[in-house]
């Protein structure tokens, strides 16, 4: 054997090699998919879709079930003024579960900050305007304390949340003495309070002000969320931190920023939840909390962070009030409610677990 022929059967077997490996590649490029795994990769791509479809569904049942009467635009304007401050609530809680938390303390801080409106007005006399500013600060000062302990301390966000839930709703009762300021007095003397319970008629449809809200801010946050590059941060961290700071995300900046804003928005929950009751005390909106995780969970949201979309929210909370609006018009028992939505929570949960694979 020469020592051209030697030289060259290494060369001749890696292109053998080279040629099986690139035939191999254009095979798997096109393979063709089967129609389930389109069907996972679209809604991987597509998070509010699984929601939507479950909402028009849900429409369709109630209104097969119910009749003509499910479909008016009072009712349906009324399921809106009913999920209108868990919404609110929702696009708080959206925002720190995007980033891989859990907020705990949304329902303590909305509950806190009204009690704080409500008192600082009539206990001190403070015009209303002013109260209410301090509300909002001290929504954002709550929401600051559960970031600065999650972001610099690394304590983990569901025993902060859970902490300070408990620090937040202790506050509310040992300060307000368990009072209650009546609606009466609240709408003689201090009607801005009431600002988000005012109504509009349109159609024959009834809004408050405060669906208007929540339709703007989630409006605003899904913008902020999808066209700018904080939003794209807010994703980055919730899918994965380390590689996040390392590509130059200053994560901890980030985090803070996402739980003061949490803050505000429950302040502005709580100055919606005064207009939506009418009064302000320390009893209502104790399970806030709860519903808005459940918004978030049935909307398609992801709590390993990352991923899913606030209008998957929206319609999650949708979800929950026609169920909850459409069986007491046909007349269920409340815990028939309950049954249903722990269900399409679990469902929900499920759904998210077989989407995940995708980008595994």
């Amino acid at each position: 054997m020469t020592e051209s022929q030697t030289t060259s059967q290494p060369k001749q077997e890696f292109e053998r090699v080279l040629t099986q490996s690139s035939t191999a590649v254009a095979s798997f490029d096109t393979h063709e998919k089967s129609l389930l795994e389109k069907l996972r990769h679209f809604l991987h791509s597509s998070p509010a879709s699984v929601p939507l479809i479950v909402l028009v569904m849900s429409l369709i049942i109630f209104a097969i079930i119910v009749g003509s009467r499910f479909f008016t635009p009072f009712a349906l304007s009324l399921i809106l003024q009913q999920v209108a401050i868990v919404g609110i609530i929702g696009a708080a809680q959206t925002l720190v579960v995007l980033t891989a938390g859990i907020d705990l303390s949304v329902g303590a801080i909305m509950v806190l900050t009204s009690v704080i409106m409500g008192q600082f007005t009539f206990r001190y006399g403070m015009p209303v305007e002013l109260a209410i500013l301090c509300g909002v600060a001290l929504g954002a000062l709550c929401g600051f304390v559960n970031g600065v302990l999650i972001a610099y301390l690394k304590l983990p966000p569901f025993i902060v949340t859970l902490g300070t839930w408990q620090i937040y709703l202790a506050t509310t009762y040992i300060y307000s003495a368990n009072e209650t300021i009546r609606a009466q007095d609240i709408e003689a003397n201090a009607r801005l309070l009431q600002f988000f319970g005012e109504k509009i008629n349109i159609g024959g449809a009834t809004f408050t002000y405060g669906v208007f809200a929540m339709i703007i801010l989630i409006a605003i946050l899904w913008y902020v969320l999808n066209h700018t590059a904080w939003g794209r941060h807010v994703y980055a961290i919730g899918d994965d931190a380390e590689a996040a700071k390392l590509s130059g995300v200053r994560t901890k900046r980030v985090l803070i920023a996402v739980y003061v804003l949490a803050g505000l928005i429950c302040a502005l929950a709580g100055w919606a939840s005064i207009g939506r009751n009418g009064s302000v005390s320390p009893q209502i909106g104790q399970f806030a909390n709860i519903e808005s995780i459940t918004a978030v969970v049935i909307g398609g949201m992801s709590l390993f962070g990352g991923r899913g979309s606030i209008l998957g929210m929206l319609f999650g909370a949708l979800i929950v009030g026609v169920f909850s609006f459409g069986m007491r018009m046909y007349g269920t028992d409340v815990q028939w409610t309950y049954l249903i939505i722990g269900v399409l929570i679990i469902l929900a949960v499920a759904i998210d677990q077989w989407i995940r694979k995708v980008a595994g």
